[in-house]
């Protein structure tokens, strides 16, 4: 005697589910593409790209004219007026004060830049992680607090800070060596300072969007917050580590209002430099064309070299739900 097969209903709920969530973002992805590559949107971004480059252009090619043609005619004319020379270039990197040199300041702003990018992301990480995994008294307030002090002015940090960095104190205990001298150490502190509320802010938007199911799991095989930390936040959190750290990269090496308060003398960074450098009363502004040209240089090969990984940043999470 045979068996008629029974048919068993089948749930699909979970694949139809997934299969609406997909054709959703297909047709607002589709939807975004149609609206950003439209002939007017084309148009107008060539018409930006234009407004931006042009000056940038002109200042580039002034950066190589000699100071007389500079000072009597416009950059436009240097194709019909040839007079193409290196000279700028030469002296500005040779100019300086009697502490320091444009050479000398450009290894500055390598020096301040680097600690300053990675000191304060380190700290934000573990901030991050604990607003958006951990529990404990006063998390919400203390973490609305800290995005509020995003609201607060620089300026009106700088001479308080100041009067710290005299003292030689930070909380009472003597902070860095070099603290109330012309050093280092206080730039970084002033930079980690007015950088922390805004990158703890961004970072836990990306560590709090981390399935809570995978956090869970790695509790239940005995995982630590230290374990979980490392081997589960930090690597699916690079992407937005990357963004963030081209962010402040850029934002501390062309900082001009931290190094004129905190970075004097033999510290001085090349954005100091470059506003000495034009001379008490402007006399010797053609220098200033090739010296931003020297300091934008780093800038531009760090953005064009992580370029995949600020991309990448910006849209983690943005498919979200």
């Amino acid at each position: 005697m045979s068996v008629a097969p029974i048919d068993l209903p089948i749930d699909d709920t979970s694949a139809a589910r997934n299969k609406r969530g997909r054709n959703k973002l297909e047709s607002t992805a589709g939807k975004a593409k149609k609206r950003l590559t439209s002939r007017g949107a084309t148009i107008a971004a060539l018409i930006i790209a234009v407004l931006w480059t042009l000056p940038t252009f002109g200042l580039f090619v002034t950066s190589f004219r000699p100071q007389n043609l500079i000072q009597t005619t416009g950059w436009w004319t240097a194709f019909s007026n040839w007079g193409w020379t290196l000279d700028n270039y030469e002296e500005a990197l040779t100019a300086g004060n009697s502490q320091l040199t444009m050479a000398g300041a450009f290894v500055n702003s390598f020096a301040i830049t680097l600690p300053a990018t990675i000191i304060p992301i380190s700290i934000a990480l573990l901030a991050a992680y604990a607003f958006a995994w951990m529990n404990f008294r006063g998390k919400n307030t203390l973490f609305i607090f800290v995005f509020a002090l995003q609201i607060v002015p620089i300026q009106m940090a700088l001479i308080p800070l100041l009067q710290l960095f005299s003292q030689g104190k930070i909380l009472g205990f003597e902070a860095f060596v070099g603290i109330g001298q012309a050093g280092y150490a206080q730039v970084w502190l002033a930079h980690t300072i007015f950088a922390l509320p805004l990158i703890i802010f961004l970072l836990h938007n990306f560590v709090s969007e981390i399935p809570g199911d995978v956090i869970e799991a790695a509790r239940v095989d005995g995982a630590g917050h230290g374990q979980i930390f490392f081997r589960i936040i930090l690597p699916l959190t690079m992407p937005a580590i990357a963004s963030v750290a081209i962010f402040q990269f850029l934002w501390v090496w062309n900082d001009l209002l931290v190094s004129l308060i905190f970075a004097d003398g033999r510290v001085a960074p090349i954005t100091k430099l470059l506003a000495e450098m034009t001379g008490s009363r402007g006399e010797a502004w053609h220098l200033l064309t090739a010296g931003a040209f020297i300091a934008i240089i780093v800038p531009l090969i760090v953005f064009l070299a992580l370029q995949r990984f600020f991309v990448r940043g910006l849209l983690a999470g943005s498919t979200k739900g």
